[in-house]
């Protein structure tokens, strides 16, 4: 048994245990929360790897795109490509659930939050991107600003005479792949990690699945399944990439996505895969990958939506047009402050729901599945960044994969 277990890959070992653990977790119910210990602390280890590489291989990143001419070129496309998405996505998730109604006849019952602020200005959003102490940033793990802050800084590199801008640069690569060997490292324990996760999730929601949010977590995960295949075919037509091929390469990112519900914690095994399996071009998906996790918030997006028109629809309130255009102008803005940690989409659902005054007590009732639910918004958040990625590549004419032939197949 132990042989064959060794002749398995890796991401089938890493299926196997998240399997073992949902049963696991089903069987014992509320008793194998015991065991999520062990996979927050292999999360903790994640994290605390994923922040320092997203910064460093973001600058290692920028400082190969070579002028600042060539990273506005690609900047400009992958932020038009992150809006469009979004925006896509949003307009999936209303669409969805008001075809199946999935809040109509939900009883309001349970305790409304109290301390649900107001949904923030504009001029707050982006005055809160830009951090007054970066090492206070990194400390709070506040991901955006530590972008932003990057992306300044990289671009002030780009801009330096050519010697020193090859000094610095290869500090940044230099240290970017001591924090890449890290995060390997903390992969290796990634198969228990995550089977613990699987266990204490099925143990603590496996008996609210069935009931009267099924059809809610059925209408958002449908909304998701069609983003999917909008990205295969943009995959397919406008990069000319096999979906098969390539979702045969990243598969072992959705089984972190699905255990860690963090785009931030599954953004290290993202750059492992563009890098080694889909061998993407490092000076793309360096500046790509760790934009998007903050900025490419696709299935947190049509979970936003879906709790919208569920809490709408529950109180009996239909949307106007011009109030659906709305909805979409404020979900761009607020799917961008959820975090890529997990839990965050939800605290962004209550300023949603209550941007346009509607109850705040469907949004709790959901924050009981929200786990659930935030599983496919991960997976489809980063599986966004990954097409969008290897369509910009493709598009940039600077990937070139060895088995070129089955990229097409």
């Amino acid at each position: 048994m132990f042989k064959f277990y060794k002749k398995l890959s890796f991401a089938t070992r890493i299926l196997l245990w998240m399997l073992i653990g949902s049963l696991l977790g089903l069987i014992f119910k509320e008793r194998a929360v015991i065991v999520k210990p062990i996979g927050e602390m292999f999360l903790q280890l994640l994290v605390m790897g994923a922040i320092p590489l997203v910064f460093f291989n973001l600058l290692a990143g920028m400082g190969s795109i070579g002028t600042v001419k060539a990273f506005g070129k690609v900047g400009l496309k992958i932020i038009v490509y992150y809006v469009f998405s979004t925006a896509m996505a949003l307009a999936i998730g209303i669409l969805i659930m008001s075809v199946t109604k999935a809040g109509e006849g939900m009883t309001l019952k349970g305790e409304t939050p109290e301390n649900i602020g107001v949904m923030p200005e504009l001029t707050t959003i982006v005055r809160d991107m830009l951090p007054t102490n970066i090492f206070q940033s990194f400390a709070e793990g506040k991901l955006i600003q530590i972008v932003v802050f990057a992306v300044l800084l990289g671009i002030t590199v780009i801009s330096l005479p050519e010697e020193k801008k090859q000094w610095f640069q290869s500090g940044f690569e230099k240290i970017a792949e001591l924090l890449r060997k890290l995060v390997e490292l903390i992969l290796k324990a990634s198969p228990l990690g995550l089977g613990a996760l699987m266990a204490a999730t099925f143990g603590e929601y496996g008996s609210r699945i069935i009931g009267a949010l099924t059809l809610f977590i059925g209408s958002v995960y449908l909304a998701q399944f069609i983003m999917m295949i909008f990205y295969m075919l943009i995959l397919w037509f406008v990069g000319r990439v096999s979906p098969k091929w390539f979702l045969n390469k990243t598969s072992a990112l959705y089984a972190t996505t699905v255990a860690t519900c963090s785009s931030l914690a599954s953004l290290a095994v993202s750059l492992d895969i563009a890098e080694k399996d889909l061998k993407l071009p490092k000076k793309i998906f360096s500046f790509t990958l760790p934009l998007g996790a903050q900025f490419n918030k696709d299935g947190t997006s049509i979970m936003l939506a879906g709790i919208l028109i569920f809490t709408a629809q529950a109180v009996g309130i239909e949307f106007s047009l011009p109030q659906i255009i709305q909805i979409v102008l404020v979900g761009l803005l607020l799917s961008e402050g959820s975090g890529g940690v997990p839990g965050g989409g939800l605290v962004i659902a209550m300023l949603f729901a209550e941007a346009f005054n509607l109850p705040l007590e469907i949004v709790a009732i959901v924050g009981g599945i929200y786990r659930l639910i935030d599983m496919g918004n991960t997976t489809v958040n980063c599986m966004g960044d990954m097409v969008a990625t290897t369509v910009i590549s493709r598009l940039e004419k600077e990937w070139k994969p060895v088995l070129d032939d089955k990229v097409h197949e």
